[in-house]
């Protein structure tokens, strides 16, 4: 199926107008869940920061007036009465507006308190243009007429509080087209002989060429591909800072960072399209890992997060990662990659054991990416059933690796330490019908009625069949008309908002349906994977849902979600023969 140009329309109240590489979008999302009368340039370099307003105004009165808008991959528009603006990126950097019949003040977002504070704005002779500089993101901001009529530039070298910004217009038939570029801080005066129309149409261009790379297989089957896809290259961010490599924001709403187990999937659904964007998704939080082995909980522009970690599911997805790339990673990646799983895999194993303890443990719900799953009410210092499951795969692809690498004594000893984890996993957790948790202070036992405790089914094959089938059947009572709940409906803790006390979530229901299929409960998984992908395409791809009405919740333009349904409806077009 060959994609039009212009790629999906979609709203920017749900997901950001961006462009791959830029540090910036243009959304009415200024704050964490907050929501803006108006669109704004927002930057995520130093934090999520509102920088620029952008309001349409009527050019008979000078005021704001209203204006719908319009987006797809290539072109933003607000379309009022009488007249139109459009935005494009012509680069990661710059923007281009052009309008006729509205005019428009582009202001600072944030009046200035104080001269060290906020945002200045002053004109530059030096390039001929308007510069606003930002406090917050350490950037300016060059606004460059390239038509039409300047007529107001309220706030010009003002310090303090006010109004600050420039209002453009041009006479009745005509246009006006601006530029505004992200810059540090300076560089030669604006120029494009690119006409509008071109900068848009090459806009379309890439993201087709993007979609063509990410979803080859993609049909009527799959309606959701195309902007599953654009959620993906616009939240992609260029690097600088401390983003060390191309790096798949999970959003460039408010969770504009990098977690260590998020960036897993969408390393996953990018690795036969863009293996070298996919390596770089799975590389980006090893590049911190720090002296004991363990991972960051979390890297963006300008903070390196250490407080907690994120679970080990890194060899699960290096196992997958591999055979997903079109050409398999060579000597000297491998050599990298599995020095890197060794050193995270002995954090585990010294760092989070307790002495003689045979399992390593949580120090909160947060490690597990599980941040307040009931699983951790009565304690938070815990071994839990997933954290070992996971684990035994790591040790399992590290042994992998280590025969790719002719270590054959360090293949035997990896294999070793899987096995005598899964031992310990059944002998201390398995309790008759399910996985309990075990504090390790008190050494007291509890099972809850979290999806939590049903993760170990990520062992697969590797499971015992009647360990595998009882907790395939635990699964399905989980399992409500839109996926997969992360707390039971039935249980006095279930909250249909709850975070991780209810809502479905994209990782849990890629992680459970793998494992369901590698243990041989197919019809099971393919009702799972039938149901997240309806749920996408319905609801879009929110942070999470509510598990009784599909409803999107939280951050609703989030990669990993996006890339589990690229996944999910990947494997379904290969088995469905597409």
């Amino acid at each position: 199926m060959t994609a039009a140009r212009s790629g999906p329309a979609f709203s920017v109240h749900d997901i950001p107008f961006s462009t791959h590489g830029s540090w910036f979008d243009i959304s009415p999302v200024v704050a964490e869940k907050t929501y803006a009368e108006d669109l704004h340039l927002v930057s995520h370099q130093n934090g999520m920061h509102a920088v620029l307003r952008l309001v349409p105004l009527d050019p008979a009165t000078g005021d704001r007036t209203e204006a719908r808008v319009e987006t797809t991959p290539g072109r933003l528009s607000w379309i009022g009465t009488g007249g139109r603006i459009d935005l494009s990126y012509e680069s990661p950097d710059t923007v281009r507006l052009r309008g006729s019949g509205l005019g428009i003040s582009v202001d600072a977002a944030a009046r200035t308190l104080t001269p060290f504070s906020g945002t200045y704005f002053f004109r530059d002779p030096a390039a001929d243009a308007h510069v606003f500089t930002s406090y917050e993101t350490g950037r300016r901001y060059r606004v460059t007429v390239l038509s039409g009529t300047v007529a107001g530039t309220p706030g010009t070298q003002t310090l303090g509080g006010g109004h600050r910004g420039l209002t453009m217009t041009a006479e009745a038939g005509g246009h006006w087209e601006i530029a505004i570029e992200e810059l540090d801080t300076a560089r030669p005066p604006y120029a494009s002989s690119a006409p509008f129309d071109a900068i848009t149409e090459a806009a379309q261009a890439r993201f087709a060429d993007f979609v063509d790379q990410v979803a080859p297989w993609r049909s009527s089957a799959t309606p959701a591909a195309e902007l599953a896809a654009y959620v993906l290259w616009s939240a992609t961010v260029r690097p600088t800072g401390l983003v060390t490599r191309p790096a798949v924001l999970m959003s460039k709403h408010w969770m504009d960072k990098v977690w260590s187990w998020d960036h897993c999937f969408n390393a996953l659904a990018l690795a036969p399209g863009c293996p070298d964007l996919a390596l770089d998704q799975f590389a980006l939080p090893f590049d911190h890992q720090d002296d004991s082995g363990a991972l960051p909980d979390s890297v963006t522009h300008s903070e390196v997060l250490y407080n907690f970690v994120k679970p080990p599911i890194h060899g699960w997805t290096f196992g997958h990662l591999r055979r997903r790339l079109p050409t398999p990673p060579g000597p000297a990646e491998l050599a990298e990659t599995y020095d890197r799983l060794r050193r995270w895999t002995g954090f585990w194993l010294t760092a989070r054991r307790a002495p003689g303890a045979d399992l390593p443990h949580y120090q909160h719900g947060n490690d597990s990416g599980w941040d307040n799953a009931t699983t951790f009410d009565p304690e938070r210092v815990i071994e839990s059933a997933d954290l070992a499951a996971f684990l035994v795969l790591q040790l399992h692809e590290l042994a992998d690796l280590a025969r790719a690498l002719d270590k054959p004594d360090e293949e035997r000893r990896w294999t070793r330490a899987a096995e005598e984890t899964q031992t310990a996993l059944l002998d201390r957790l398995w309790a008759t019908d399910r996985f309990v948790a075990r504090g390790v202070e008190t050494g007291d036992t509890w099972s809850s009625s979290s999806l939590l405790d049903l993760m170990p089914v990520v062992l697969g094959e590797h499971l015992p069949g009647d360990v595998s089938s009882t907790l395939a059947d635990h699964i399905k009572a989980h399992l409500t008309p839109y996926g997969l709940a992360t707390e039971l409906p039935t249980s006095p803790h279930y909250l249909a908002d709850g975070y991780w006390r209810g809502p479905i979530w994209a990782p849990a229901t890629v992680l459970i349906e793998d494992g369901l299929r590698r243990a041989g409960h197919e019809r099971l998984a393919d009702d799972i994977s039938a149901r997240f992908r309806a749920l996408c395409e319905t609801h879009g791809f929110a942070e999470n849902f509510d598990a009784l009405t599909g409803t999107g919740l939280r951050d609703r333009a989030y990669t990993w979600t996006a890339s589990s349904y690229l996944l999910l409806a990947e494997a379904q077009a290969h088995r469905d023969g597409r």
